[in-house]
């Protein structure tokens, strides 16, 4: 069944009125990750940890987990600021779960400004391992 309302987590306040559609980047080039849509989730936690993993100062992170923490980040975040938007899910479609794509832009029903302090429970720092190892899967 189809949530009412939807999360979409961002590190940047919204420009104009609407998420717009983008062409994601997925380093493991999955093809539920690579749509050109606005990406948004039934799950709160992992909206924020989305927001939080692409902040300025972490170099790269992950979502991994339906519980928490929802994520691991590389780096800690250098803004004391995300934004969590509340979607309508009525232009949205399943893609994995816990993640709905939209092809056309969404006007978010509400907005909310968080301290990325209050939340980082919410995802983990890496090991020094768990870089070394994305680092050398992904080439960076």
């Amino acid at each position: 069944m189809k949530p009412k309302y939807l999360y979409h987590g961002s590190p940047r306040e919204l420009e104009g009125d609407a998420l717009v559609p983008k062409q994601s980047k997925d380093l493991g080039n999955r093809p539920e990750n690579l749509h050109k849509a606005v990406y948004a989730t039934e799950i709160k936690g992992i909206a924020i940890a989305m927001a939080i993993i692409a902040c300025k100062g972490v170099t790269g992170g992950s979502l991994n987990s339906v519980k928490e923490p929802h994520g691991i980040i590389f780096g800690l975040p250098e803004q004391d600021y995300i934004y969590l938007h509340t979607l309508s899910s009525d232009t949205f479609e399943p893609a994995v779960r816990p993640q709905w794509v939209s092809h056309v832009p969404v006007k978010p029903v509400k907005t909310e400004k968080l301290l990325v302090k209050d939340y980082l429970h919410l995802v983990r720092k890496a090991t020094k391992e768990e870089y070394e190892k994305w680092k050398e899967k992904y080439k960076i």
